[in-house]
């Protein structure tokens, strides 16, 4: 059986339900339900009413139609009871009495909430097809959502859209209801959320004063009352400290406020002429006791002391030379005292005076800030072992690539070999001409050295390495002979020679080679020959052999070049000099130099920087050796970092020379230097 309402008579019967008092029941809001603008149908063949009982008023008492549910009220219906709510809240307390509604006993917000996973993050669920799981374990899928058209639809078709909440919790939509939009308004207001509640009632006091014939409280009096505070004690005690150490400071001068004129310029030129308009003369030098009459016999020079007053320059020798006299009366007049008083009066009149502020700057300011050095260990410190055997000055060594083994050439002629851990002498040539400088091959399976003895570069088989090595190195150093070239008017650089004496090679030049070096890969040598070549002492030039062009002039600055050493990732150079001053170059940063460091009082020979580590040393003929750490960064914008490490010094002056060559051991933070007292020294951290 089906019955149809209009709109009338549903509101009509909702208004009978909730004047009886009776429970509101949801309505499920399905699709399927039929649904029109003006009539509601509802379905009553569930129960069959009576006959002695009305049929609209059995449907009533059994579900409400839907349109009575609070859900499917308009929005005039709405703002209209909230328009009473108002004015009950407003103090009117005739309410409609259609409107009065009892407080429901429904336990449904007792209920547990439907997702039982706690206080957890809801991003956890984020990527999952569930939002948790229910009270019997089960998991709780995610609902469709709509998209945002479809929501702005929905919106517009319904007109308590503006009360409806997404739970994400529960992922449900939850609709607010008249009490809860009430206690949200009253809110807003700066109200209590309840309309009952009076924050304005008088204040009852239950304790009656009046009348009282005993205290609330006859207790004796406490003994604390009655002696001195332990903790007053201790606290006066921790102020006395705080004042002796300074913490705590009376008596501070107040400081005077300043005023400033906001329409003045500090810069005027009225502010500076009314200081230029008069400045005192500077006030004459007072006598000392070394101008009196009488002064003490440690003020009176000897006559060596006068006799070598003479030779000074007439601005460095003394004005006045002290002398004793038994009185006054003996005193003699002073012979300068007329030109004094003049170049006094000359200096008042023609020299002008200046007010010069003096800015008080820290000088530990002014320092560098460098890292400790304790923190840039492991680094050379102390002499480890010495290496005896030469007669004269030791003039070049140089390391094996593995380092098990150094090589050295002296003036007296000969070529010595090393072992590095135990200092034993493995092979000596005898040269028959100064030996200038020495370099090992940087390959470790062709051990061969070079050695520059007068016109000779002497190519030698050092014996080291198996007999495949050997074998090898026998075929390196053997030569043919040379057809003869068409074109004999040009002379070669070099002649190549078998030398028997040696079992090697032989290079004779046309004058004598000052320096040799080998190609970090060891297959080419270079000589230098101080002769036809235009040598420049005061800059360096960077070449492109490949191109043969010049690809960059570094402008030291220095009287004279004496060595140079290039970084292994080969962006900065290291330059010393003959005046003791040793140049930092990066390539990439300028020509000029980026630092300059004055540390040796006397010639610089040598510059070595370490293969591996962030080191470099210089050798100097005042004996000693200075250790840097050099930190050259991948980072471009960031400068090297250049810390003085330590200065090393056992060498002996030999005819003003001292140190004579230094280099590093190719693995380890080791480092040798070569003296003019004929000892080579290994100093070790």
């Amino acid at each position: 059986m089906k019955l149809k309402l209009d709109n009338k008579s549903s509101r009509k019967a909702c208004k009978l339900q909730t004047k009886h008092g009776k429970k509101k029941s949801h309505v499920n809001e399905s699709k399927s339900q039929p649904t029109k603008q003006n009539d509601v149908e509802l379905d009553l063949e569930q129960e069959a009413p009576t006959l002695d009982e009305d049929p609209v008023q059995q449907h009533l008492d059994s579900s409400p139609p839907s349109d009575c549910n609070e859900d499917n009220v308009n929005a005039g219906d709405d703002h209209h009871n909230l328009e009473n709510d108002e004015d009950q809240e407003n103090g009117n307390d005739n309410p409609i009495p259609d409107q009065v509604e009892e407080e429901s006993d429904s336990s449904e917000d007792e209920v547990a909430p439907r997702n039982t996973v706690g206080d957890v993050p809801l991003e956890w669920y984020r990527d999952e097809k569930h939002i948790g799981y229910d009270i019997s374990g089960k998991k709780i899928l995610k609902k469709e959502r709509e998209d945002r058209l479809q929501s702005f639809l929905a919106s517009a078709d319904d007109s308590k859209s503006w009360r409806k909440v997404y739970d994400e919790y529960n992922d449900e939509v939850i609709e607010l209801s008249k009490e809860e939009v009430r206690q949200l308004r009253r809110l807003l207001k700066g109200k209590a959320p309840h309309a009952d509640f009076d924050p304005h009632a008088p204040y009852v006091d239950w304790f009656k004063w009046d009348d009282a014939k005993h205290p609330l409280s006859n207790a004796p009096e406490p003994k604390r009352r009655f002696i001195r505070s332990k903790w007053e004690a201790k606290k006066v005690v921790r102020l006395v400290r705080a004042i002796r150490n300074g913490h705590i400071k009376f008596d501070k001068p107040k400081e005077e406020q300043q005023f400033y004129d906001l329409w003045g310029d500090e810069s005027s030129t009225t502010e500076k002429t009314s200081h230029l308009s008069y400045i005192p003369a500077p006030k004459p030098k007072l006598p000392g006791h070394d101008e009196s009459y009488n002064p003490s016999l440690e003020y009176i020079p000897t006559q060596e002391e006068i006799n070598s007053y003479q030779l000074m320059y007439e601005e460095d020798r003394p004005k006045f030379i002290p002398r004793r006299f038994t009185s006054m009366r003996s005193v003699p007049a002073y012979d300068n005292a007329l030109k004094d008083a003049f170049e006094r009066c000359l200096d008042l009149y023609l020299c002008p005076r200046v007010r010069k502020k003096r800015i008080n700057i820290d000088p530990e300011s002014l320092k560098p800030k460098l890292p400790n050095r304790k923190d840039l260990r492991p680094y050379p410190t102390t002499c480890y072992l010495e290496f005896r055997g030469h007669k004269d000055a030791v003039m070049s060594i140089s390391t094996e690539a593995n380092g098990q083994w150094i090589a050295s050439g002296s003036l007296d002629g000969t070529v010595r070999i090393w072992e590095v851990e135990t200092g034993r002498c493995l092979k000596v040539w005898e040269l028959g001409e100064p030996v200038k400088y020495v370099a090992w091959n940087p390959k470790p399976d062709l051990p061969i050295l070079a050695a520059a003895a007068g016109v000779d570069v002497l190519l030698l088989n050092t014996g080291l390495g198996d007999g495949e090595v050997q074998a090898k190195i026998k075929e390196v150093l053997h030569v043919d002979k040379l057809p003869a070239t068409e074109n004999s008017d040009k002379t070669p650089a070099a002649t190549w020679l078998q030398d028997d004496k040696t079992g090697g090679i032989r290079l004779r030049h046309f004058k004598s080679v000052s320096a040799v070096e080998w190609h970090r890969k060891g297959d080419y040598l270079s000589t230098v020959l101080p002769a036809d070549i235009l040598f420049n002492f005061k800059e360096v030039r960077v070449y492109n052999l490949l191109k043969q062009k010049l690809l960059k002039k570094l402008k030291t600055g220095l009287r004279e070049v004496s060595s140079i050493a290039v970084h292994p990732a080969g962006d900065n150079v290291i330059v010393g000099s003959r005046e003791g001053k040793l140049c930092w170059f990066d390539m990439d940063l300028s020509s000029e130099p980026y630092k300059i460091l004055r540390c040796h009082p006397k010639d610089i020979t040598n510059v070595a920087f370490h293969r591996s580590r962030p080191l470099f040393a210089s050798c100097s003929d005042d004996g000693t050796a200075y250790v840097f750490h050099g930190m050259v960064y991948s980072d471009l914008t960031q400068n090297p970092l250049i810390t003085p490490l330590e200065i090393l010094r056992g060498h002996k002056n030999v005819n003003g020379r001292g140190v004579m060559d230094c280099k590093f051991h190719p693995m380890q933070p080791w480092l040798f230097t070569a003296g003019a007292d004929s000892v080579i020294k290994l100093y070790c951290h």
